[in-house]
């Protein structure tokens, strides 16, 4: 996905601009979402799969079909097709710094459901929470996506490590959609809808998702999250049948010669990722 010099130009000017706020009312704001930024979508493509030359053990190459890996994804993705709209609910983690961890550098990580990213990397509708630590503060921010457009915090929305958030976009068109995230344990609910969107969905991808996001071309430093899992994970597809993660391609996140995650998925409805 390349973008002109004029648009990166265009592009960046827009990114240095003063976040907009739109009020939703109710305390919530849209604010626009600085660490995916026009310099993020600029650099990536929804998700960068290693290829599987990038594999070794003790220096020989390997074809493991039972993961797949990528420098940013880890989690569940389901292929096929017609997806609508598709669910799952964490328990927000506490994070922690990494082993050798600097305490003046923020470590995030993101947790998300979406549509489309993984083989259609057109677009991705996409929402979900972040958990970020620097020294011994710990923050969160639940945002949403139609990538590659920005995406945006719902600003007022308030998130605390153990409650339980129900994240879930729906697909209306391949150019329409809509994001709902819902605070269990306070009962707090926030949703944005799309339209006319010019980069359209696939419908091909569903996703339950650990991810490494990037903040201007680099990826920010990868918090340790523990353990992160997607329960009531499903997909609801435009014939009105519903699929579980059965048969679902699990994908970690390799960066250099180091695997970051281990993830799996249990049953029909649950996704576990574990920081290693």
């Amino acid at each position: 996905m390349k973008f002109t010099a004029a648009i990166l130009t265009l592009a960046g000017i827009a990114a240095a601009l003063p976040a907009p706020e739109i009020d939703l009312g109710d305390g919530v704001k849209l604010v626009r979402r600085a660490p995916r930024s026009a310099a993020s979508r600029a650099a990536r493509k929804s998700n960068p799969r290693l290829p599987s030359s990038a594999f070794t053990v003790e220096g020989v190459p390997t074809n493991d079909t039972q993961v797949s890996y990528s420098s940013n994804w880890a989690g569940a993705v389901l292929i096929g097709s017609g997806y609508k709209s598709v669910t799952g609910t964490i328990t927000v983690p506490t994070p922690k710094l990494p082993s050798g961890a600097s305490s003046s550098q923020t470590y995030s990580a993101s947790a998300w459901v979406g549509i489309d990213g993984d083989t259609c990397s057109t677009a991705i509708l996409q929402s979900g929470v972040d958990f970020n630590i620097r020294g011994s503060t710990v923050s969160f921010d639940a945002w949403y996506e139609w990538y590659p457009d920005y995406a945006y915090n719902f600003n007022g929305f308030s998130i605390s490590a153990g409650q339980q958030i129900k994240m879930t976009v729906t697909a209306t068109s391949t150019s329409a959609g809509s994001v709902t995230l819902t605070n269990l344990s306070t009962g707090k609910t926030v949703t944005h809808s799309f339209s006319g969107e010019s980069n359209r969905l696939c419908e091909t991808n569903a996703e339950w998702i650990v991810e490494d996001f990037e903040q201007g071309n680099a990826l920010v430093p990868l918090a340790n999250f523990g353990t992160v899992t997607f329960t009531g994970a499903s997909v609801t597809t435009n014939s009105g049948s519903t699929l579980g993660v059965s048969g679902a391609e699990i994908m970690d996140i390799k960066q250099g010669n180091t695997v970051y995650t281990d993830c799996s998925t249990s049953g029909s409805s649950t996704v576990t990722c574990k920081y290693v």
